[in-house]
């Protein structure tokens, strides 16, 4: 794993080295979730729970389901493994027997994404857990067989025979189930690679098969030579590259003066006209664990990542808010009278950038830490469509109000992360860089991060509990949440907007009117020598 020249400091004077950990691999109706429930002819939760049961001493683990088909692991409280030791792996609560039964539709999916899943050996795994699942039960059976055969009075060389025959069965059935329990953690493995299925209106093929949604406004014309936010910056004193080369690397950057004014502004404002449509505010950890990374859809191990893993850890920066989100609810039965749950966050985003190069991406436009705004929804799966449109119809009208000319894409099958189901993206236009850059996506996950978070609601009718934090309530079907998230400010780039598009002759740059209450009714940003 490639390591990178960057040192962090991370509470008291402790600096831990930071390694590169992999990006992810790059709902019609909400049935064809390729993620459903269990079958109940699995019974892999009971399965996990018996062998528990028999060899408590072997398994460093116990199973936790808040519903039947769900499957959640955690430590055992007498357990307290190394520091350094691997822990069991998460399970998700991933249906192959649909992935099994619909195998033409999830290889087309795969296909059409681009995807490396490989669904022939996830295929081929789940086979073998099926005869090893009937391996356990049979020798189960016959230790139960040899059992009832010793009740009573019997000779001597006969129950002695009997124990033998005990004894040989439980060591076949030990190993059998160990080889069952590894067989578990492989095929989780390689079917959490598989990604979410498509909506059907979704372009097929790469990032130049998107379709344009709507297109807002129009260029400005300019009477004068343009500048890029690179010479703005530097002309009126407001972005330091150089020196932040100097202390941090490449793609690092101090912003000074009215820019600093310009971000936390664009911050302020943003989140109060988020709350102002219903979202809760948030700030969140900026270091998480890296299970809860993998959760999300990410995957924060291998090679062209854009995660910083923390060396000696299972913990990673984040690379948006959403990851932090989507944990808050993590291992949760939620009541339906308490969906939807509308968060809008703000923190520091940290990305490797990974196989990032050229002038497209020079300046502000692609950096590794930066502050962002964040929207996330977890709601009911009829509800989640509608909810899609809703996040991308704030992100159109915050960028109208700050009048970006930009348009709005529905992005194509292979341009969709692991988790997406549809994603719709805005590309505003930046005349410096004399071409639309991405400053927003919105995105319906459908039930493809609750089902590795084990984030579930209970049906009002058979609700008895309030509580949003790992609550019980009654017996009775639950179901999983659809999660959504969208950016509603991603200040590099919305910097470089406002820079070039709001650029004078004389060189100032004018301050948009809704930002101006949150830089101290500064109007001008101008060119006075300091």
């Amino acid at each position: 794993m490639a390591t990178m020249g960057l040192q962090c400091c991370l509470g008291g004077t402790t600096f831990h080295a930071l390694k590169l950990a992999a990006i992810p691999s790059s709902s019609s109706s909400y049935s064809s979730s390729i993620l459903r429930p269990l079958s109940k002819t699995l019974s892999l939760d009971l399965l996990l729970h018996r062998l528990y049961s028999f060899r408590t001493s072997s398994l460093p683990f116990i199973t936790r389901a808040y519903a039947a088909p769900a499957i959640q692991l955690q430590e055992s409280p007498s357990t307290i493994p190394d520091e350094k030791a691997a822990k069991p792996q998460w399970k998700a609560a991933l249906d192959f027997k649909w992935i099994r039964d619909n195998k033409e539709a999830v290889a087309d999916n795969i296909k059409n994404r681009d995807s490396n899943a490989n669904l022939e050996l996830v295929l081929e795994l789940y086979e073998r857990f099926l005869n090893a699942q009937k391996e356990v039960e049979r020798l189960r059976a016959e230790r139960n067989v040899v059992a009832n055969k010793m009740k009573g009075n019997l000779e001597t060389i006969k129950r002695q025979m009997l124990i033998e025959e005990g004894k040989k069965l439980k060591e076949e059935l030990v190993t059998v189930e160990e080889d069952l329990l590894k067989l578990i953690d492989e095929l989780q493995q390689e079917a959490q690679r598989i990604p979410n299925m498509t909506h059907p209106d979704v372009p097929v093929g790469g990032e130049a098969c998107s379709v344009l949604r709507k297109m807002v406004g129009s260029p400005r014309v300019f009477a004068f030579p343009i500048k890029d936010h690179l010479q703005l910056g530097k002309d009126l004193d407001l972005i330091d590259f150089d020196a932040a080369a100097e202390v941090s690397g490449s793609k690092f950057y101090y912003l000074k003066n009215e820019a600093v004014l310009l971000e936390m502004a664009l911050i302020n404002w943003t989140i109060l006209e988020v709350m102002r449509r219903g979202f809760t505010p948030l700030t969140t950890p900026e270091i998480v664990r890296s299970s809860v990374v993998e959760k999300c859809g990410f995957q924060p191990r291998g090679e062209n990542t854009q995660v910083y893993s923390i060396e000696g850890s299972d913990q990673c920066l984040i690379g948006t808010a959403e990851i932090p989100v989507g944990g808050f609810h993590m291992d949760s039965i939620l009541t339906e009278s308490s969906l939807p749950l509308k968060y809008v966050a703000s923190s520091h985003c940290f990305r490797t950038e990974a196989g990032a190069a050229g002038t497209a991406t020079r300046g502000l436009y692609r950096v590794h830490q930066f502050s962002k705004v964040e929207m996330f929804i977890l709601c009911q799966p009829e509800e989640s469509a509608s909810y899609h449109e809703e996040l991308i119809a704030i992100e159109e009208d915050l960028f109208s109000s700050l009048g970006f000319h930009f348009k709005t894409l529905d992005m194509a099958s292979e341009d969709l992360g692991a988790p997406a189901y549809r994603k719709f993206d805005v590309e505003a236009w930046m005349p410096g860089l004399g071409r639309f850059g991405e400053i927003s996506s919105a995105s319906n996950c459908t039930d493809y991060q609750s089902r590795r978070l084990g984030i579930r609601y209970r049906p009002e009718a058979s609700s008895s509990s309030t509580n949003l934090k790992k609550g019980k309530g009654s017996l009775g079907a639950t179901q999983f949440v659809h999660t959504l998230n969208a950016t509603a400010c991603a200040v590099p780039r919305m910097i470089i907007c406002l820079l070039e598009n709001y650029q004078q002759e004389d060189g100032s740059v004018v301050i948009p009117e809704p930002l101006r209450p949150f830089t101290g009714g500064l109007q001008v940003i101008t060119p006075i020598s300091r």
